[in-house]
């Protein structure tokens, strides 16, 4: 692995959400790429593709990037300007422009490196780690905690999912409680299975507040 770039990759992403208040900030990254080098060194991956894939995943994401393309040539542009060849860069993009989860609408995800970004970037959305993020992302959208009012959406277009009423509440069920059974490896099914279960104690206790017990 390549660790120079990694490095380089490192800062320079840090530097592009510097100011990203949505729950999609620095940590995230992070966390995210620590997960998926460790599930990749259980699937037997190329960690250098999901490592660098997992540091630039949510650079051109619409919760992030204004525009799409111009935040994937740049990506483009960064990878070439530092040395790594144009087969590395293709499955990269590939991996950033399918993971997302898009209320149900996303691509699937070909390649193995491809599944591991997405399980780990799926893991950080439960958990004790995914509770406090849909707060944190819920809030940024001025949403509120929960309102009992409003349905629980089933089926959304990108667009609804994006932009439509919703709970920080509603988020568990419209997204998150359905990650687990979406899993793509081994390893990312045994860990989901634990943060699931987290998070289902949680709602228990959370209605039992809400209802004044």
């Amino acid at each position: 692995m390549n660790k120079g770039i990694i490095e380089k990759t490192e800062k320079w992403v840090k530097a592009q959400l510097i100011n990203e208040e949505s729950g999609h900030d620095w940590y995230h990254i992070l966390r995210v790429t620590r997960t998926a080098q460790q599930i990749a060194k259980e699937e037997h991956a190329n960690d250098e593709i999901v490592t660098l894939a997992a540091l630039v995943h949510d650079l051109a994401d619409d919760k992030v990037a204004q525009n799409e393309k111009e935040a994937l040539k740049k990506i483009d542009e960064w990878f070439k300007e530092n040395g790594l060849g144009d087969e590395a860069i293709a499955q990269i993009i590939s991996i950033i422009t399918t993971i997302s989860f898009k209320g149900g609408n996303g691509q699937p995800v070909s390649t193995l490196e491809g599944k591991i970004v997405q399980d780990a970037d799926r893991l950080d959305a439960l958990g004790a780690i995914g509770i406090a993020r849909t707060f944190v992302y819920s809030g940024h959208k001025g949403q509120p905690m929960y309102d009992p009012e409003l349905p629980v959406r089933n089926e959304m277009s990108i667009e609804e999912y994006r932009h439509g009423k919703s709970s920080a509440v509603h988020h568990f069920y419209e997204k998150l409680l359905k990650l687990k059974d979406q899993m793509n490896t081994t390893t990312g099914m045994k860990l989901a299975a634990r943060r699931h279960a987290f998070m289902e104690t949680y709602l228990e206790q959370f209605y039992q507040e809400w209802n004044g017990r």
